[in-house]
């Protein structure tokens, strides 16, 4: 896991501190998106882990006991998928192969249309940075990343399986805001999860909680965004 030298955090503090005594908010120059529940379904979530028990006839309290060991290195590149299956499914004989559970995983992912459109009318204006803020095992960051072209958008992605750090731990918005040498209030930040948007607030960044695309196309008019009418 990556650790943070003493300058970093030093001049990260400076920045903090002449926000908080500056006064006057600055303009929105990057934003910083989730991706599971904003703009793509979520990649492996309760739900697609359940339908996954149901379909190959896995006991689910185990499944889920086992996933639950397993996830925080699993979004932390610290196991690959192959492990993750070996713990998770695969310690045992099964009816089904590895390629068909795998490909299931794959197949739960799916683009939401209008809140894909706003952001690419965000990226239309050419006025800001966006990156990705979001908590992914690697092989399915990668496959979604390349299958919905989200580097159409995205100039960066601060993935938890790229940074071994997660959501909501500070760590990995200090390290989005030091990598993008941004102040924190011109960053704003969208999630569909409040305890996200808690930790990122405590950073003073901005933030939106997503709830829908129209929703969010106000938000983000209502915090000096310019958006283009697609």
């Amino acid at each position: 896991m990556r650790r943070f030298s003493f300058t970093a955090c030093f001049i990260y503090n400076i920045r903090v501190t002449r926000w908080a005594l500056g006064g006057a908010m600055s303009d929105v120059t990057a934003l910083f998106w989730d991706v599971g529940g904003v703009i793509l379904s979520n990649g492996w979530d309760r739900g697609a882990r359940a339908a996954a028990a149901k379909k190959f006839g896995i006991d689910w309290e185990e499944f889920q006991d086992r996933h639950e060991l397993a996830s925080p290195a699993f979004e932390t590149g610290r196991i690959t998928l192959d492990t993750y299956l070996q713990r998770t499914v695969f310690y045992r004989k099964r009816s089904f192969t590895r390629e068909e559970f795998t490909n299931f995983i794959f197949a739960q992912s799916e683009e939401f249309p209008e809140s894909r459109a706003v952001l690419a009318d965000v990226a239309a204006t050419g006025k800001y940075l966006q990156a990705t803020i979001n908590n992914e095992p690697l092989e399915l960051n990668e496959r979604r990343i390349h299958q919905f072209n989200l580097r159409r958008e995205f100039k960066a992605f601060f993935s938890s399986c790229y940074l071994g750090v997660r959501k909501p731990e500070e760590g990995i918005y200090k390290l989005a805001l030091e990598v993008t040498q941004r102040n924190p209030d011109e960053c704003l930040f969208i999630d569909d999860r409040e305890l996200n948007l808690e930790c990122a607030r405590q950073m003073h960044m901005r933030t939106i909680h997503f709830q829908d695309a129209a929703q969010l196309r106000r938000d983000l008019a209502a915090s000096g965004v310019s958006i283009s009418e697609s």
